[in-house]
């Protein structure tokens, strides 16, 4: 496994072992492919996951994945993004936003992701999160344009994303810097070990 996979995998795993709201709200979330800059997840929809049910069922004769998890995928996503960075801590969000294709799936339904940075500077990071189904349709992306002051890294785009603000995350002690290609840590310590 690529360092750069070993080392999202153990932040990914940090976020669970502190037992906070990605193990409440989306606990199936399976980590897939990772590389420079980009993650891959699954996850499926369970009951808690869901709107309004009884309600939705009764005037729409649909009960679908609640657009708050879309959100809240689009943060961590985001977060574990930053992480292919080499970032221990990946600061927090200053802006999210979603934009719904189609409906998000029914209870029991696989969900896929890929989330990617598109920007990343001294301060900020930038990341676009897209969900879709399991024929590939869009079903929703992270979505915020954000222009920053002058003399400062700018993301200007049609492209919308997600925005983190990094601060003073970026010196942690447990950050890392990869090779080009994701494969080895040159910087920082790796700890070798392979995380599920």
């Amino acid at each position: 496994m690529a360092a750069i996979s070993r080392f999202t995998r153990r932040v990914w795993k940090s976020f669970l072992n502190n037992g906070g709201h990605e193990t409440a709200v989306f606990p199936s979330l399976k980590l897939g492919g990772i590389g420079p800059g980009r993650v891959n997840a699954s996850f499926t929809i369970e009951e808690h996951n869901l709107n309004r049910g009884k309600v939705c069922q009764r005037i729409f004769n649909l009960v679908v994945l609640h657009g708050g998890v879309i959100l809240s995928l689009t943060d961590t996503m985001g977060s574990l993004a930053v992480a292919t960075k080499g970032q221990w801590m990946t600061g927090v969000s200053t802006d999210i936003n979603a934009s719904f294709v189609k409906p998000g799936g029914k209870l029991g339904d696989m969900i896929f992701m890929e989330s990617r940075v598109v920007g990343f500077g001294k301060n900020m990071a930038y990341t676009r999160t897209e969900f879709c189904d399991r024929n590939g349709q869009l079903l929703a992306y992270g979505s915020k344009i954000y222009i920053g002051p002058a003399n400062s890294f700018t993301y200007r785009s049609h492209r919308k994303g997600h925005t983190k603000f990094l601060g003073k995350t970026i010196n942690h002690p447990k950050n890392v810097k990869f090779s080009e290609d994701g494969e080895s840590v040159i910087e920082g310590q790796d700890l070798e070990e392979d995380v599920d």
